[in-house]
């Protein structure tokens, strides 16, 4: 990386280290080891640090409504062409608010570019992003085979946005599982990026939110409560929007074991039942603690969201080769995955992504942007979602 990309504050000496830090088995082993009490304050200063820079070359005309658009962009491995999308789409290029999750600075799977910062400079937006991982290893799956060393080997959150952005800070999350346990060793955890937009409509509170995908139902109910929690101590009181791959895959991912038992459930349920009924909709029963919780602090979800507007799509062919997936469950669990899925050419899909916002209403129906590969080319593993709405006065 140049010295162009790289971002005040978040460069660190960390990296001659990591050798030494892979080697611990668990957090509580780490914490208690000298390297760690050596270590520990330029971990916590790195992991504590939120970004803001205002990169935008031009003023925006407002349009009648704010549209906001959602995406885990995968690490930003397909950088180039996330970008092309972000910039041409004739619905997500006129989005005034990005809530992005997923990207990288310093990866070597992401060819070690600075994701946020290189989106921000392309599109000209102003944008706060907060790491929540320092990466030991280089990830999951295949990007272990990555031809070269990661460098600030950060992972993290961003919100951009056409109009300025203040109050930017992060809420750290506690971790569903031991971060140190497994083959994608890092330190950390994951934070929810809030900032206050400072639109022509009104002021607007965005919160960019990604849930633990290894964990349970109830810890990301815990996560979101948390969210919620740190939302209503804010002042002054601002219509907010929050969006993001909340993991709602249904699933206690918290232990292999807990998934497969899981799994089981499901198939003797119904597996067409369980895709349309509960894949679908997740807030009808496995998720349904979380999405209460929403609606009772007062916040909406139902209208702001594509009804079974799925956003993440499994081929199980693809799954056994490429995904994290096969780092953490036996093969010979793929067989019958498959088997499940003869009915469906051995595939289904989730609704991982949402919004949720109190103090305003949609302007127009909410939107999945699906089949973007087929024009953009590899893109994500995540569909955006799209959002068009309106402060309640």
């Amino acid at each position: 990386m140049n010295d162009a990309s790289k971002t005040p504050g978040l460069d660190h000496p960390l990296r001659p280290h990591f050798e030494s830090l892979r080697q611990f088995s668990s957090t509580p082993a780490l914490e208690a080891s000298p390297l760690y009490a050596r270590l520990s304050p330029e971990i916590g200063r790195v992991l504590g640090g939120v970004v803001q820079e205002a990169l935008g070359r031009e003023a925006f005309q407002a349009r009648a409504s704010i549209r906001a658009t959602a995406w885990n962009i995968e690490r930003g491995r397909q950088l180039d062409n996330i970008i092309h999308v972000l910039r041409e789409h004739p619905t997500i290029r006129e989005s005034d608010v990005l809530l992005l999750t997923e990207l990288d600075y310093g990866m070597a799977r992401s060819g070690n570019r600075n994701v946020p910062r290189e989106i921000a400079r392309a599109l000209g937006l102003h944008y706060v992003f907060a790491p929540c991982y320092v990466n030991l290893s280089k990830g999951s799956g295949l990007e272990d085979r990555a031809d070269r060393d990661n460098a600030q080997a950060l992972h993290g959150n961003a919100v951009f946005s056409r109009h300025p952005l203040r109050d930017a800070h992060a809420v750290s999350l506690p971790n569903g599982k031991d971060k140190l346990r497994g083959k994608e060793k890092r330190l950390g955890s994951q934070r929810a990026v809030v900032a206050t937009m400072d639109h022509p409509l009104g002021a607007l509170r965005v919160v960019s939110l990604h849930l633990d995908a290894h964990s349970a139902q109830q810890h990301r109910h815990r996560q979101m409560k948390l969210v919620l929690d740190h939302l209503d101590g804010l002042q002054p009181a601002l219509p907010t929007l929050i969006g993001g791959d909340w993991n709602t895959s249904t699933y206690n991912s918290q232990r292999a074991l807990y998934a497969i038992l899981g799994f089981w459930r499901r198939v003797f349920m119904g597996v067409s039942y369980v895709i349309r009924n509960h894949y679908a909709h997740p807030d009808r029963w496995f998720e349904r603690r979380l999405f209460r919780e929403l609606e009772q602090r007062g916040y909406g979800y139902r209208d702001l969201n594509k009804p079974g507007g799925c956003t993440l799509h499994y081929d199980v062919q693809s799954l056994a080769l490429n995904s994290n997936l096969g780092d953490w469950i036996p093969q010979w669990c793929f067989r019958f995955i498959n088997w499940s899925l003869r009915e469906h050419q051995g595939r289904c899909s989730f609704k991982l992504d949402w919004f949720s916002g109190r103090g305003i209403v949609p302007a127009s129906p909410p939107e999945v942007v699906e089949r973007l590969c087929e024009t953009y080319g590899p893109l994500s593993d995540h569909d955006p979602i799209v959002l068009d709405f309106l402060p309640r006065l």
